[in-house]
């Protein structure tokens, strides 16, 4: 296992993680909405990976994930595989750790980008004491150089502390890293994925027993087949190849 910058975080399968439990990540992320300077939180879990090495020669991409100021471990399938390396990563669902964030910091100003006023709406009625920022961009945002841009633009005018990045993967990612390089944003960004869904119940969670067993994904796969079946039938087994190459060019 290749040993990463500093003994609270660690590489695997070419990313580094940072070894924090949900607890200690709330505080580094309220820390880091603080500053004046934008900094970014990504999340990756077996999709985020299996893109990454399905595109080993797009640094654009890889250096958005290594240009984050947290990179936490969002998948149980990752961590039941890192411990069979030898490497106890702990998770921290990107729910979890929006949901706390939410609960503990008052009051706070937060943005989201993606959604619908649906959405806003019941995250208002939620965090009445959230001062809210929305920007909704349209579909089809990696490959719309112009969305990127009012995106980028809104983030450097709003003064929200907290930004979430409710637009998937791997424009999310694209796009802090973006903004981080400009250097005109404050606050930070995080890549939460459908976690703002699941808070205000447009989208419904796992159980916990399902979470607890590593199957989380199933649940989410029954909940919509037709938008996950190729994520999770035909994409998502390649981690095992991935993590098996790893793991043998790491111990050899």
């Amino acid at each position: 296992m290749t040993s990463s910058k500093s003994s609270d975080s660690a590489s695997f399968l070419g990313l580094r993680f940072d070894l924090l439990d949900e607890a200690s990540a709330v505080q580094d992320v309220t820390a880091l909405a603080a500053l004046s300077q934008f900094a970014f939180v990504v999340t990756p879990n077996v999709d985020h990976i299996v893109r990454l090495h399905r595109q080993l020669d797009n640094a654009r991409l890889w250096s958005s994930y290594q240009g984050a100021a947290l990179s936490l471990c969002d998948s149980r399938i990752l961590q039941a595989l890192a411990h069979l390396s030898g490497l106890a990563l702990p998770v921290v669902p990107g729910s979890d750790l929006t949901a706390r964030i939410l609960d503990a910091c008052h009051p706070i100003s937060a943005a989201v980008i993606g959604g619908d006023q649906t959405l806003m709406q019941g995250l208002r009625a939620r965090y009445p004491q959230v001062e809210w920022f929305h920007h909704a961009p349209p579909a089809g945002v990696l490959h719309n150089p112009q969305a990127q841009l009012d995106i980028v633009d809104f983030v450097e005018r709003t003064p929200a502390r907290f930004v979430f990045f409710a637009i998937g993967s791997p424009q999310s990612e694209l796009l802090c890293s973006r903004i981080a390089e400009r250097r005109k944003a404050q606050g930070v960004g995080l890549c939460v994925g459908a976690s703002l869904e699941f808070l205000t119940g447009a989208k419904t969670r796992a159980p916990r027993w399902m979470q607890r067993l590593r199957l989380e994904w199933l649940f989410r796969l029954l909940s919509e087949p037709a938008r996950l079946w190729r994520r999770y039938l035909l994409e998502g087994p390649a981690i095992v190849l991935i993590w098996w190459r790893w793991r043998f060019k790491s111990f050899r």
